[in-house]
C-alpha cells in the first residue's frame, strides 16, 4: 500500500506544479480531489523513495480499466462526462457530443475519439512502483478510480506521446 501512496503523491506533485496550464478562458471541470499546492507538498515530503523496481512481468492487460461504473457507463465513458462540457451520451453511455479542454496542451476538442483518458501515473509506472504485488482487485480498483485526480481527459495524440513514462521522464507541453 505504500507503494500506492507514491503514486498518489505522485498525482499530485503533477496536478499542482506541471500538469494545469494558465487557465483556460472558458472554465472547465477538473478531475475530484486536486490537493492544494501546500497540501501536495506536505504528501510529498511524507513519500518515502525507493528505487523504481523492474518492468518484468509487466502486461497493460494485469489492470482491469474501463470497468462498468453504474449502468452502461465505463470508467472512460464517466470520465468524459466529467470533464467534459454539454457532454450529449447515448442509451450505451458513448458521449456523440460535447466538449473537452486538454490541461496537457491546451486544445478543445469535440470529438470524443479525440480524447484519450489518461492515466496520470501510467500503468507500468506503478506496477515499477510496487502496484506488481497488489492483487488484481487492487490494480483494478486504481486503474479505474474516480475518486483521486488519477485519471483525465487530454488530446489523444498528446497522450500516445507520452506512453508509457512517468514524470521523471515526460511533461506535458504546456508545462516546458
Amino acid at each position: 500500500m505504500k507503494s500506492f501512496f507514491i503514486v498518489c503523491g505522485t498525482v499530485a506533485n503533477i496536478l499542482t506544479t506541471r500538469a494545469l496550464p494558465a487557465p483556460n478562458p472558458e472554465p472547465m471541470p477538473v478531475p475530484p480531489n486536486i490537493p492544494s499546492s501546500s497540501a501536495a507538498q506536505s504528501q510529498l515530503a511524507a513519500i518515502r523513495v525507493a528505487a523504481q523496481g523492474p518492468q518484468t512481468g509487466y502486461d497493460r492487460d494485469l489492470f482491469p480499466h474501463w470497468s462498468t461504473q453504474y449502468g452502461a457507463c465505463n470508467t472512460r465513458e464517466v470520465v468524459l462526462q466529467r470533464d467534459g462540457t454539454n457532454v450529449v451520451q447515448d442509451a450505451s453511455c458513448a458521449a456523440t457530443s460535447g466538449r473537452w479542454y486538454s490541461p496537457f496542451d491546451g486544445a478543445t476538442w469535440t470529438l470524443a475519439s479525440d480524447v484519450d483518458i489518461d492515466h496520470m501515473v501510467p500503468l507500468s509506472n506503478a506496477w515499477k512502483s510496487g502496484a506488481s504485488s497488489w492483487s488484481s482487485s487492487l490494480r483494478q480498483q486504481f486503474a479505474n478510480d474516480l475518486d483521486i485526480p488519477q485519471l483525465i481527459a487530454v488530446t489523444d495524440d498528446v497522450n500516445q506521446a507520452k506512453g508509457d513514462q512517468g514524470p521523471e521522464s515526460w511533461k506535458p507541453p504546456l508545462s516546458e
